[in-house]
């Protein structure tokens, strides 16, 4: 098997930060003053950063939503958990964090590796944690590595995961999809899909010309919501499904009409690339 790495900026801060991430020695060099990123977290306690937790706790009393926390995150410190390897490329499954925990698989010279977990559909997601105490409350073993989020987004992209979990088992859980998680690696503007006022012309493309789709209402799919741990349901943060697409039928179609009515048009929306880059996840009603 092919060695596999932790990602540059995770695998320096592991190390000591001995060399940037080109490999160029630090010894010899000038790291003073306040623009050395290496100092960027020397005086972080490892609590909550105030502007998330204002931002979380707003999302909660529907007073913000799903894009606002994600510009806040865009600037936040969050900890990577990396987990010493346990026996090589066979033995990746690790009881210890709950169900759908696993280690990144990596050869029998690796000791340390990024920690990947699997979501309910099956996608693999990097969980990261926004104080040492989440952290810890969800695996005791793990080593926190302080990152800002987007490197993170980054490290999540380069093990190929489609999500980012902020704070599994907290109190609250915010799930970053896959058009987030991409926009936040290259620190971009990300939109949800439902609110993106470019998506109504996307659908246009999918519309058969006099077709038996009358028009398409898009609305928030009924996966975006998540749940405190006390039960209560947020407005946002979940894993999806993201868009709702409701598709409103001419009258008197047969059932057959009606699936290979819906199946075309699936197909044409599977079709547009830009479409697909934009939506996590997407659910089909039908009315008439």
């Amino acid at each position: 098997m092919a060695e596999r790495r932790l990602p540059a900026h995770i695998q320096a801060a592991l190390s000591g930060n001995v060399a940037d991430s080109a490999g160029r020695a630090w010894e010899g060099r000038d790291l003073s003053g306040d623009g050395n990123p290496l100092h960027a977290f020397d005086k972080d306690d490892g609590a909550v950063p105030s502007a998330y937790a204002a931002a979380l706790q707003a999302l909660v009393n529907g007073a913000a939503d799903e894009a606002a926390v994600m510009r806040v995150l865009a600037d936040t410190r969050v900890f990577v958990p990396i987990i010493a390897q346990l026996g090589g490329p066979d033995a990746v499954a690790d009881g210890t964090a709950g169900q759908g925990h696993r280690h990144h698989e990596g050869d029998k010279e690796a000791d340390m590796a990024l920690v990947t977990i699997k979501a309910p559909d099956g996608r693999s997601a990097l969980p990261v944690f926004t104080s040492t105490a989440h952290l810890r409350g969800w695996h005791p073993e793990a080593r926190p590595v302080a990152v800002f989020a987007a490197r993170a987004a980054l490290a999540a992209v380069s093990e190929q995961a489609e999500l980012m979990v902020v704070d599994p088992g907290a109190e609250v859980t915010f799930v970053v999809r896959r058009p987030a998680l991409w926009a936040l690696a290259q620190q971009g503007q990300w939109s949800p899909s439902y609110a993106d006022p470019d998506l109504a012309r996307l659908v246009q493309k999918a519309l058969a010309p006099g077709g038996s789709i009358r028009r398409v209402d898009i609305t928030p799919g009924g996966g975006i919501s998540s749940r405190t741990a006390d039960g209560k349901v947020v407005g946002g943060g979940g894993a999806g499904p993201e868009l709702r697409l409701t598709l409103v039928l001419e009258g008197g179609l047969s059932p057959e009409d009606v699936r290979s009515t819906t199946a075309a048009f699936q197909d044409r929306l599977q079709n547009l690339q830009e479409f697909v880059e934009r939506v996590d996840s997407l659910e089909i009603r039908l009315t008439r």
